[in-house]
This record gives structure tokens, C-alpha cells and sequence, in this order.
């Protein structure tokens, strides 16, 4: 059993001319503290040369193997030394516990944690459920009671047919009868005419008792074995929510106040109160739990990206990530109580002295030149933004009435309606693509070609809001073709056309591994956080809604 300082980390390097972060990383946006950086790479520098165990990264096809995302936390022991603690997260080399690692908050694996034998048993339920649902018997009787279905749908139908034509027939028997046949002969005639109908009716009745009676045999049988598997099932189902609510009472989490929740109580009053999977096991909150436990100051986060990325996700090989949305936020809130964190930029009015340059103006819209950093709308706690800027500056109009909208991030071109006239117009060309637009990026990296096209089609990541995925399955179409300008320092600015306008498109398709998997300068989803992300709407050109006449507005990038 190792002991906590066994996982203390010295620097390798002299770090006396590093000074000490002020407060401790605000962990869903941050830039890596230098420490946390000389931290990352002494942790990568080990991951490349360590033999006591594997694991494929994909680190060499980066398109092959599973990559993991790791964190260091800067911390200082009791002796006042500073060093770090390591932490990767999920599982790796099919293990929990590695060597130099904290270990998980709770350790399901663990030879004497319930988890292994409640485990075995829900496996057990799961194996006799497989064995029943194969049996034989089983699949016998449905495809006979599919197969007597069908025979009876076919005679049902062939009877049906048959009185229908029998029908006809006697009707003009009956016409014939009533034309020729004196008072008792034709009595007597429809009497028998009556007759065939209802035989023929009763035909049909007897047909469906005995196919009904054949049928219900069957389904009685059927039943039974179903019945038999829905046990298994509902007993499966009650036994695995049992195990995973006495798991979410057992990853209990300290902070820096010394209170400890569990993940249930954490989650509880989130809009999810169920935690989601692997919920407790991401490198940030074992680290932290790890460091309040054993009597470490923690001083700094750091997480990155090593190996191949996931098909769906953007995640770069050896790149800086904030931590995770839903999983993460809702622990990472507890855990930091009581601790003195940096500002949460994302609440901060980064444009608050931007100016909203106007370009265009008349009775019918406006268009403006949005900076990097203000919103399009308002937001939950950012209430400026173009729209309420606007707002001020045209009291008196209909509108303004919202047509498009660009990331808080991106800057350039925005058209709003002032009349609902307008706004209906313009509204009509977005949806039909009558409206071209023309974005400028530089990309964090050269890009080989001159120009092409991009169709990965994408969805919103469910446990990673704001993040989007590249999904093939669930995403809707989303198209980009771009054409390169110049490539300076080992940099490319592109010009991107989108043809389709899903959230967060061009800095998915450039970033992601199908892409052109370079993520833009500055993007902090996707890519390193810098003084900005490096995307801009530069061209604009649609028809103006009263008169028509085509219309091309033009911003330059300040980069």
C-alpha cells in the first residue's frame, strides 16, 4: 500500500524563479498555470518512457487506441516543498490503480468492495436471462404463432373476399328473382338467398373461433416464457439501480472546508439527480479528494489530452482541456468550497467597452460589426449584448428582430430586421440559403491543400454542454467548404463558407480528426485558450427586404 508522499511529485527542475499562483484554477476555463505546464510535461515525459505497465494510446497512428485525459494538481506538502499529484481518468490498462497515480475515490475494483460480488450476481441473472431468451422452445413458439397469424390473416381475408362476391351475386339473383318469380316463389327464393348469407357469415364466425382457440394455446405457452424473462429483467433492473445508488452513496467527496457529500446528495438538487456514468472518476475530482485526505494545499489544476481522440469528441494529443460540464461541475462546485478560485471569465462582460460598430443602417434593417467578446443575445447572467445594444439605439421600431446569430467568441457581421416586414424577408433567405456569408479563421497549424469540403455531420454532446459532437447516427447535416489564404509561423488563415449553420460548425470542422484537424487560434472548446478565438464573419450578402437590390456588406479581421 503506498503511502501519500510516495505520490508527492518533486520537480525535476529548479522552479525558485516560478512564482505561486494567487488563487486556485477556475477549472471549466482556464489557462494552464506555468507550474501546472512543467507539471504536464514531467507526467507526459514519464507516460513516453515508463514500462511497468501498457496501454495504446494511438499515440503513433493517432487514429488507432484509446487516448485518456490526465490532470496534475500543483499542491505543497507539510513540510511547505512544492511538487504535484497525477491522476488519469476512467480506467487505464484495464486497471484502476497504477503506479504514481491517486487512486479512485471509491475503489469499486477492490478485492473486498461489494461492488465484485453484487456485480457477479446481477452477471449471473444476466447469463440465465441469455440462456432463456436462446431457448429453443422459446423461439419455436414465436414463429409459430407467427406463422398461425399469418395462415389466419390469409383465410380471414379469402372469406372476406368470398362474401363479398357472394354478396354481389345474390343481389343480382335477388333483382332477377323479383323481376320474373310470382309472390311465393320468390318468398321462397329470398328465403334461400338469406340462408347463404348467413351461412357464409358463419363460415367466418367458425373460422375465427378455431384459429382463435388454435392462437390462444400458443400465446398461453408463449406467455409463460415471457413472463419468465420479464422477472429476469425487472429483477436485473431493481438489482443493478440497488448497486449503482450504493455506489453513489459511497463516492464521497471532500472539500476544502473538510465537509464531505456523497454523489447522490451532490447531485440531487442539479437538473440531472441522477448522477451520470462515470461521474467521480475524471482526473480533477480524485485529485483534489486525494490532496484534502492526505493533508496537501492544492494551488493549481491542469488537465490534458494524450493519445488518439474519440471518433465523435475534438480532443488534441498533448493539449490543455477544461473539465467537463456535467459529470465534473456539479462535484468540482462542493469540492471548491471554502477555497479561493479565480473568476469564472465566462461571467465577466468581456466587451463591456467594445463598441457595436454600425455599417449599414435604414427604416428596414441594421448591420452591425459585432467585436469578439459580446454576445448576439442576452445571456443567463450577461444581460448586453448586440440585440439590447440595438434595443437602445432604435426605441421606437418594431423590432429589432434576432435573424442570426455568432458565438459570444466570434466576431464580425450581424443583420437584424427592424420591421416585421424585414424580418419576415430576411428571415426567408437564411432558410433557403439565399443569404451567402464568408467567414475568415486562422488555424493553429499548417493545412495541407489549397481548398475542399467538409460534411460531418453533428449534435449537441448530451453530457458536455457546450461541446458538440461529430455524430453519424443521431447528428443533422452540417457542411463547410473551405479555401486556404496563407500559412505564416507555421499558421494557416483560411476563408470558410458554410453552407449550413449548426452551432459551434466551423470550429468543430476544423478542429475535428475528419476535419482538417486543426482547431482555430484561441478556441478554448476545441483547441488552447488565447487573448481570443481567431474566427470572423467577414462577408455578408443577401437582398434587401423592400426593394431587392442585392447587397454586400464587408468587415476586415483584426488578425
Amino acid at each position: 500500500m503506498h503511502q501519500p508522499q510516495d505520490l508527492f511529485t518533486p520537480f525535476e527542475q529548479d522552479i525558485s524563479n516560478y512564482s505561486l499562483p494567487e488563487k486556485f484554477t477556475f477549472p471549466f476555463y482556464y489557462q494552464p498555470h506555468p507550474l501546472t505546464v512543467l507539471a504536464s510535461e514531467q507526467l507526459q515525459k514519464h507516460l513516453s518512457t515508463q514500462k511497468n505497465w501498457h496501454h495504446d494510446f494511438g499515440i503513433d497512428s493517432l487514429d488507432q487506441g484509446t487516448g485518456k485525459m490526465f490532470g496534475v494538481l500543483l499542491v505543497q506538502n507539510a513540510q511547505g516543498e512544492l511538487g504535484f499529484l497525477s491522476a488519469f481518468s476512467g480506467k487505464i490498462a484495464d486497471s484502476n490503480l497504477l503506479p504514481g497515480f491517486v487512486p479512485p475515490v471509491f475503489d469499486m475494483l477492490a478485492e473486498q468492495s461489494f461492488f465484485r460480488t453484487e456485480l457477479a450476481e446481477i452477471t449471473a441473472v444476466s447469463n440465465e436471462l441469455t440462456s432463456q431468451q436462446s431457448n429453443p422452445k422459446l423461439l419455436q413458439l414465436r414463429e409459430t404463432l407467427k406463422a398461425n397469424q399469418a395462415q389466419y390473416q390469409q383465410e380471414e381475408s379469402a372469406q372476406r373476399q368470398q362474401m363479398i362476391e357472394g354478396r354481389a351475386l345474390r343481389k343480382a339473383q335477388r333483382e332477377q328473382a323479383e323481376a320474373t318469380l310470382g309472390e311465393e316463389a320468390l318468398k321462397e327464393r329470398l328465403s334461400e338467398l338469406s340462408k347463404q348469407s348467413v351461412a357464409e357469415k358463419n363460415v367466418l364466425k367458425y373460422l375465427k373461433l378455431e384459429w382463435d382457440e388454435k392462437i390462444a394455446i400458443i400465446s398461453d405457452e408463449l406467455t409463460q416464457l415471457e413472463s419468465s424473462l420479464n422477472a429476469l429483467k425487472d429483477q436485473r433492473k431493481q438489482m443493478s439501480n440497488t448497486l449503482q445508488n450504493k455506489l453513489f452513496e459511497q463516492y464521497r467527496f471532500l472539500n476544502a472546508d473538510g465537509q464531505e457529500q456523497s454523489l447522490r446528495a451532490i447531485f440531487k438538487p442539479t437538473a440531472t439527480p441522477t448522477p451520470p456514468a462515470g461521474a467521480g472518476e475524471c482526473a480533477a475530482p480524485k485529485l483534489l479528494h486525494y490532496a484534502y485526505k492526505h493533508g496537501f494545499k492544492p494551488l493549481a489544476l491542469a488537465e490534458f489530452w494524450w493519445g488518439c481522440s474519440p471518433k465523435s469528441e475534438i480532443r488534441q494529443h498533448g493539449k490543455f482541456y477544461p473539465s467537463c460540464n456535467s459529470k465534473c461541475q456539479p462535484i468540482l462546485g462542493h469540492m471548491l468550497q471554502g477555497m479561493l478560485v479565480d473568476d469564472n471569465p465566462l461571467e465577466e462582460n468581456w466587451a463591456e467597452d467594445k463598441e457595436l460598430e454600425i455599417l449599414f443602417e435604414d427604416e428596414a434593417m441594421v448591420v452591425v460589426n459585432k467585436p469578439s467578446g459580446l454576445l448576439s443575445v442576452p445571456g443567463k447572467t450577461i444581460k448586453d449584448s448586440a440585440y439590447t445594444r440595438l434595443q437602445e439605439r432604435y426605441p421606437d421600431v418594431e423590432g429589432p428582430f434576432v435573424i442570426h446569430r455568432l458565438d459570444m467568441a466570434t466576431s464580425g457581421l450581424l443583420v437584424f430586421a427592424l420591421t416585421k416586414r424585414a424580418n419576415k424577408s430576411l428571415q426567408k433567405q437564411f432558410i433557403s440559403r439565399g443569404v451567402q456569408k464568408r467567414y475568415v479563421a486562422l488555424l493553429d497549424g499548417a493545412i495541407e491543400g489549397k481548398n475542399g469540403e467538409i460534411n460531418l455531420p453533428m449534435r449537441g454532446d448530451p453530457v458536455d454542454r457546450p461541446r458538440q459532437l461529430v455524430c453519424y447516427e443521431h447528428g443533422k447535416p452540417a457542411e463547410t467548404y473551405w479555401e486556404a489564404i496563407s500559412t505564416i509561423e507555421g499558421k494557416t488563415k483560411l476563408y470558410l463558407y458554410p453552407k449550413t449553420g449548426r452551432t459551434h460548425q466551423l470550429r468543430v470542422h476544423c478542429a475535428h480528426l475528419e476535419g482538417l484537424n486543426t482547431p482555430m487560434v484561441g478556441d478554448t472548446l476545441y483547441g488552447e485558450k488565447t487573448n481570443r478565438l481567431h474566427l470572423h464573419a467577414e462577408r455578408l450578402e443577401l437582398d434587401h427586404p423592400y426593394s431587392g437590390e442585392r447587397m454586400l456588406f464587408q468587415a476586415n479581421a483584426d488578425f
